[in-house]
């Protein structure tokens, strides 16, 4: 089973990004999934998490109020995570990564959950 993160790229600032994560394989023991971000030379930073259903969000507070998590779990769009970012701004400039966790425990993807590879986005001044 894979995350596959899509929809970086480079936006002006005050511009939007819808990202998406989209899981390959099975889903069966995925539950929560969610978004963290990485800038050059920072540490990980939490974005957003939802959980299963998508009836309760997380955020971080950098992005608290311009973001917006949501999930599609239909059959045929694979789980799908997005996360749509508005009012984008230089400092929102990084790697942002998926992730999934595997425990109904708990929403909020950590380091031994799974995680997908990163989709850039650079915001530009």
């Amino acid at each position: 089973v894979q995350l596959q993160a899509s929809g970086g790229g480079l936006v002006q600032t005050g511009g939007s990004l819808r990202l998406s994560c989209a899981v390959s394989g099975r889903t069966f023991g995925l539950y929560g999934m969610g978004w963290y971000r990485q800038a050059s030379g920072k540490e990980r930073e939490f974005v957003a998490a939802t959980n299963w259903s998508g009836t309760s969000t997380y955020y971080g507070e950098s992005v608290k109020g311009r973001s917006t998590i949501s999930r599609d779990n239909a059959e045929n769009a694979k789980n799908t995570v997005y996360l749509q970012m508005n009012s984008l701004k230089p400092e929102d400039s990084a790697i942002y990564y998926c992730a999934a966790t595997l425990s109904r425990e708990y929403d909020v993807p950590g380091e031994n959950d799974l995680w997908g590879q990163g989709t850039l986005v650079t915001v530009s001044s």
